[in-house]
């Protein structure tokens, strides 16, 4: 009896054949505005915009929402102080 793929390899091929049917059902029900918003954070992060540039994009209450993700982000990442030596 010949095998003509390995049992690991079946698996691999439909794990990523599910993954793409998920992709694409994501991609399917995704808003123009969810693109626009994904494709500008990607862009973010690729061209270092600043906040001002991010603030800007989006409407006045999202801008909001992302200052307030910043502050909080630090907030829970204080920094750390230099100790002076003697």
């Amino acid at each position: 009896m010949v095998i003509h793929k390995d049992p690991f390899r079946q698996f691999q091929e439909e794990l990523a054949a599910l993954e793409r049917k998920q992709q694409a059902e994501q991609a399917s029900h995704e808003t123009a505005a969810g693109r626009a918003k994904r494709e500008f954070l990607a862009l973010r992060d690729r061209y270092k915009l600043t906040v001002a540039d991010v603030v800007a994009f989006f409407p006045e209450e999202e801008g909001i929402a992302y200052l307030q993700g910043l502050i909080a982000a630090a907030e829970a990442n204080p920094r750390k102080t230099r100790t002076k030596k003697d």
